[in-house]
């Protein structure tokens, strides 16, 4: 057996003695997500986060989503096995800039990304992640509203609403919206034939030119049902191990070595088993922050 075939095992009897479950994104190690009870992006992770009859979440992604874990099911504990795992959009948007961009708009309904952070989302009206943005920002049923902190993923809305003035906030996904034309150029004159599926935290002119604009869950539907063999994928390479699953016999593209996320990279299947060994690494929220973000954030979740 091998190292990590052990610890599979290992973690696989910790959950059950400590009445845990495993939350992992889709963007983490293929190992980390071969451990887990439910892989998938945001969205999905929030609706398991909020229906777990389980004690214990353990959840391997960045820490916005431990956080998020934790406002659905405060009674519950919530263990983020690398506690250092950030994410840098989500640092671009303070709740102290939060509140002043609302004063500087009253009146007008914010509509947070669900990569941010509960300070930030107890100042919001709803919360929405890539999947759901559009729907989201449709139900608002306004003519105006604020969105933050992702400016590409706003351009996009944007783009499937025209009768919504969004006003965006200047943050973005270092993984996604560093991509350049020359990559994207080189990997479509490799592939001719490859459907180019893309996420909608890339930058416009990269969305434009897509066959498909998808949250990462969404790419492994529409991978399997799409009548192509090859995708050019550019979204963080983590997904492709999901897609392969999703899709045996196809191929899938990764744009460049460079589409790594660090953050959710210093997550390892043994500090997943240590931090069930050890609970250790329990995420905590201000329950008043707590609170004043739950109805953001289950808005979102039913929406769907």
């Amino acid at each position: 057996m091998t190292d990590a075939a052990a610890i599979h095992e290992e973690i696989r009897a910790l959950v059950a003695e400590r009445d845990a479950v495993v939350l992992a994104h889709n963007y983490q190690r293929p190992e980390v997500q071969d451990v887990a009870d439910f892989v998938g992006d945001s969205l999905g992770l929030s609706r398991q986060a909020a229906a777990t009859d389980a004690s214990v979440i353990v959840f391997a992604g960045v820490h916005f989503m431990a956080e998020t874990a934790k406002i659905l099911s405060p009674d519950k504990t919530v263990l983020m096995p690398e506690p250092r795992a950030g994410c840098p959009m989500a640092d671009m948007l303070t709740g102290e800039q939060l509140a002043a961009w609302r004063e500087e708009h009253p009146g007008v309904p914010a509509v947070t990304y669900v990569n941010s952070s509960a300070e930030v989302k107890a100042l919001s009206d709803i919360c929405c992640t890539s999947a759901n943005a559009v729907e989201v920002v449709r139900s608002l049923g306004a003519p105006k509203v604020l969105f933050g902190p992702d400016r590409n993923l706003a351009v996009w809305v944007g783009q499937q609403l025209p009768e919504v003035e969004i006003v965006a906030w200047d943050g973005w996904c270092p993984t996604h919206d560093e991509v350049s034309a020359e990559e994207v150029r080189e990997a479509m004159e490799r592939h001719p034939s490859a459907e180019v599926i893309v996420h909608p935290e890339c930058q416009p002119w990269l969305t434009s030119l897509a066959d498909a604009v998808l949250s990462t869950s969404q790419m492994l539907r529409y991978a399997a049902e799409s009548a192509a063999d090859e995708f050019i994928v550019i979204t963080e390479e983590g997904l492709l191990h999901g897609l392969a699953k999703a899709a045996p016999g196809k191929r899938f593209v990764n744009l460049t070595p460079r589409m790594i996320c660090p953050n959710m990279k210093v997550t390892t299947i043994e500090k997943v088993r240590d931090s069930l060994a050890g609970m250790h690494t329990a995420i905590e929220v201000d329950p008043g922050v707590a609170r004043a973000a739950l109805g953001a954030v289950e808005r979102m979740v039913a929406l769907g």
